[in-house]
């Protein structure tokens, strides 16, 4: 791997690129205001930091000292590390990582979507190859100050559309969510609910979009009942099924669009005295390794998780040796899974 000279500014710097000494008279600071900038502390005014950064972007900035290499380090920072998404993500990226002689850091944003305030100092302090957000993202200070230090950054399962240019990895979640509910439109289902993720995540957008398509293609209306809002969590399957099943007319089978809510599904399942597939069909999305092992083995649509870690790493270290990717955005296929907790209408 190449490790291309560490320099501070966007743009390459021209000749006129400007010393720590000059960039502190021009922004009328001490050098020590302009070193904590360029070092990503947090201890400047905010109106004090877009002026420093501004001039850095404007002009560059000339270290007067040998050239740093980065450290053979990815950063892997998670919305959250919790279940069997994110071993299965790791271990795509480790598995590059250890081919090509880097190590791994992994860190998580304890539930936000985007790193705290220290996250940026940290990762600045250990000068890594380049940093990989797992559905989360960083604030626009957050990008600006790796961009500066020329540290590249992979979108992994993006919280929103990224913005043009930014590398990224995703899963076909519209047509994962089509195959889902065209599957359940083959045994015979016409009530179909599905239980969503987060609103603002645009995996489970894109997978509630293909149930509405299927629906639409096949000629059955969207019942608003049967679109209930999750959070890709265990209990919001077992919450929304269970408020579900109490409808006047329920539904004969539900896409939940993760794993983690299709085991919800299950736990209601079992509480409201109800077999699965005769009584409820089940599918899922995800195809975590646990869920062949459930009673009965979950049907889903397979997301290539730990695939998805090893293109996001391969992304990452071909943008830090200077090699742009050929497309900006990748999206890997998804695969229906057919088990045991789908089967053809019953009437009741």
């Amino acid at each position: 791997m190449t490790w291309p000279e560490e320099r501070l500014s966007g743009p390459v710097p021209s000749p006129q690129a400007l010393t720590l000494a000059e960039l502190a008279e021009l922004a009328g600071v001490s050098t020590a205001t302009i070193s904590k900038v360029i070092n990503g502390r947090t201890e400047v005014a905010p109106d004090t930091r877009a002026l420093i950064e501004g001039l850095i972007h404007e002009h560059g900035y000339r270290r007067q000292r040998q050239r740093v290499r980065p450290s053979p380090l990815l950063e892997l920072v998670f919305h959250e590390l919790a279940g069997d998404y994110p071993i299965e993500v790791i271990k795509g990226v480790q598995e590059v990582a250890r081919r090509n002689h880097v190590a791994v850091v992994i860190s998580d944003c304890q539930g936000d979507h985007t790193p705290g305030r220290t996250w940026i100092e940290d990762v600045l302090s250990r000068r890594p190859t380049g940093v990989i957000t797992v559905f989360c993202g960083l604030t626009e200070s957050q990008r600006d100050q790796l961009a500066a230090r020329h540290v590249p950054v992979v979108m992994l399962d993006p919280l929103d559309i990224p913005g043009p240019g930014v590398p990224s990895i995703g899963a076909a979640n519209w047509s994962g969510g089509l195959v889902a509910t065209r599957h359940l439109l083959d045994l015979g289902h016409r009530r179909i609910a599905v239980i969503t993720g987060p609103p603002d995540a645009l995996s489970s957008r894109a997978r509630v979009d293909g149930y509405r398509a299927a629906l639409e293609m096949a000629g059955v209306p969207v019942d608003p009942e049967l679109v209930r809002t999750g959070d890709f969590q265990i209990r919001a399957g077992l919450k929304q099924t269970k408020n579900l099943m109490r409808l006047p007319d329920p539904p004969t089978a539900i896409f939940a669009c993760n794993d983690g809510q299709a085991l919800g599904a299950y736990w209601a399942a079992e509480e409201l005295k109800l077999r699965i597939p005769d009584d409820l069909s089940v599918i899922g999305f995800d195809d975590m390794p646990a869920m062949r092992w459930a009673i009965p083995p979950l049907t889903t649509i397979r997301q290539p998780l730990t695939e998805m870690g090893q293109a996001a790493a391969t992304m990452l270290l071909a943008l830090a040796e200077g090699k742009p990717p050929a497309q900006t955005r990748v999206e890997l296929g998804t695969e229906l899974v057919i088990r045991g907790s789908t089967a053809p209408l019953r009437l009741r």
